[in-house]
């Protein structure tokens, strides 16, 4: 036992050499306890956190024989200045009475900074090195107290952060205005300030061995769904990554399936929304450091409803939510039903329309296939560079780019102006979704259908629409299909999937995914 201890002191001796690989995400601080020094801790965190000059660093006495010292380290940046200097540093060196002054060690020390010095709402107790790192790293203030070995955590964080603006990328002409930010208290209490129920729950935890990136779940306990809670739990506790950066890392980790064009997790940059899917069931995922909140489950209608079909009256929202439908088969079918036509179906067209369609079609050296992919592939440039160019010019160098290319094209008789129609109505009604996601699925797929309606014409456009509808219904998010409540048919959520009938008849939460509590308001008979 001895030399297995011996043994063991050595190694923990031992300095890797400077040539050697150590893991990024392993400190060698790992379960070690604090010491009774003021000066040894403080000097242990700096030398973790590499002496980096944005730490800092203060030692003082509050004691006129200096019996009693202090000292505690932060993050210049992390944290808020006058939380530090005004109820943290005054109200300690303050705060102390003659009995501290004069006494011979007689007052518990610790006990007395905690429970009449500091003047800050939140505080904790920490026994280990690597807990006072990340809180510090995190932005709060550490204090260590002479003859202790227990640190105090004060919250003081304050970094500079965007204040609430209006959504960018989900906009309404009526609702609320405000959306999400890259910090994550100010989002939980966003949602909140809408649902003030004690039934709303969230839970946090740390992802990402080297960002430690805080990541909370929020549910409303009694309307979501126990198992899918559990989990949704599950599944991040197994993320095992260096880094979370963002939502969408969230989102591929922990999605159903990998191999789909099609959306199967919901993110919203809108608290409104948020807040609806909670009480219908979903449970909202929030990452530090981003904007947009993760909705699961995820189910194939919800792609198509905007937070403003709920603030106008349900025979406008329902013709609306129709003309989402037709403009989502207008963008993904229109380039290959106008191929299949033109190649292997001229005698469906009228004669007068098939005679014009040949006349334009005279001087143009490719066929219509060839035509269509220049087309689309031109606009999707244009649509990329329009995103990525300075707001100021971006717009206009995308609508001057399409006419101007476009105008040109049909002058040099690369394509014929009926091409130029085509990827006009596609690029437009590919506008009109509201979800980002599921309109980069269309774009994906479009090309499939216009490469099997090259080769197979109509038939080839069906038997693509057939395989998409099958594996449509094989996805599934959170163990809820896809597909519902078309497949498998529930008839008593119809009444806000294809049209949207009103409030008062929208009165039970969807079913699959609540399972419990599915009545969400009861008639005056009722009551």
């Amino acid at each position: 036992m001895r030399i297995k201890k011996l043994s063991e002191l050595k190694n923990r001796s031992k300095k890797p050499k400077e040539n050697e690989s150590q893991p990024i995400a392993e400190s060698s601080s790992s379960d070690t306890e604090l010491l009774k020094s003021v000066k040894d801790n403080l000097n242990a965190v700096k030398a973790e956190l590499g002496d980096s000059a944005d730490v800092v660093c203060r030692e003082f006495a509050i004691s006129v024989q200096e019996k009693f010292r202090l000292g505690l380290i932060y993050i210049d940046g992390l944290t808020s200045e006058d939380s530090v200097q005004e109820f943290t540093m005054e109200s300690i060196m303050h705060n102390h009475t003659k009995q501290l002054v004069h006494d011979d060690g007689a007052v518990n020390m610790f006990e007395f900074i905690k429970n009449y010095s500091l003047a800050i709402g939140e505080i904790k107790e920490v026994t280990l090195l690597d807990d006072v790192i990340l809180h510090v790293l995190s932005g709060d203030t550490a204090l260590f107290i002479e003859g202790y070995q227990t640190c105090i955590i004060a919250s003081t964080r304050g970094w500079g952060e965007r204040a609430i603006s209006e959504p960018q990328a989900q906009t309404v002409v009526r609702g609320p205005r405000d959306s999400f930010t890259e910090t994550l208290r100010t989002n939980t209490a966003l949602v909140r300030r809408r649902i003030k129920s004690p039934n709303l729950r969230m839970e946090s935890q740390k992802i990402g061995k080297v960002t430690q990136t805080d990541v909370a779940i929020m549910y409303v306990k009694g309307i979501a769904d126990k198992q899918v809670v559990k989990e949704v739990k599950s599944r991040l506790s197994k993320i095992d990554i260096d880094g979370i950066l963002e939502s969408g890392y969230i989102e591929e980790l922990i999605q159903d399936e990998d191999y789909t064009p099609f959306p199967t997790i919901y993110n919203t940059e809108r608290p409104d929304s948020v807040s609806a899917g909670l009480l219908e069931g979903r449970v909202a995922i929030f990452v530090d450091g981003t904007p947009f909140v993760l909705l699961v489950p995820a189910v194939f209608i919800q792609f198509f409803q905007a937070a403003e079909d709920y603030y106008q009256r349900a025979d406008i929202s329902t013709l609306i939510r129709i003309i989402r439908y037709v403009a989502f088969f207008l963008a993904l079918l229109t380039p290959s039903a106008y191929v299949a036509l033109t190649t292997f179906h001229q005698e469906m067209l009228p004669f007068n329309l098939l005679v014009s369609i040949a006349a334009q079609r005279e001087g143009v050296p490719f066929p219509a296939v060839i035509e269509a992919l220049i087309m689309e592939v031109v606009f999707e440039v244009l649509r990329e560079a329009g995103i990525r160019l300075p707001r100021a010019i971006g717009s206009a160098i995308s609508i001057v780019g399409a006419l101007v290319l476009g105008e040109a094209a049909v002058q040099a008789g690369v394509v014929s102006p009926a091409m130029v129609i085509v990827v006009s109505i596609t690029a437009i009604s590919n506008f009109v979704s509201p979800a980002y996601d599921m309109a980069i699925a269309v774009r994906m797929l479009r090309f499939v259908l216009v490469f099997l309606a090259a080769t197979f014409g109509l038939f080839g456009i069906i038997l693509g629409l057939i395989l998409m509808i099958l594996h449509l219904c094989s996805l599934r998010s959170f163990g809820i299909p896809y597909m519902t409540p078309m497949a498998p048919f529930v008839s008593s959520d119809q009444k806000d999937a294809l049209i949207r009938r009103s409030l008062k008849k929208m009165n039970t939460r969807p079913k699959l995914i609540s399972e419990q509590n599915v009545v969400r308001e009861r008639s005056n008979d009722e009551n």
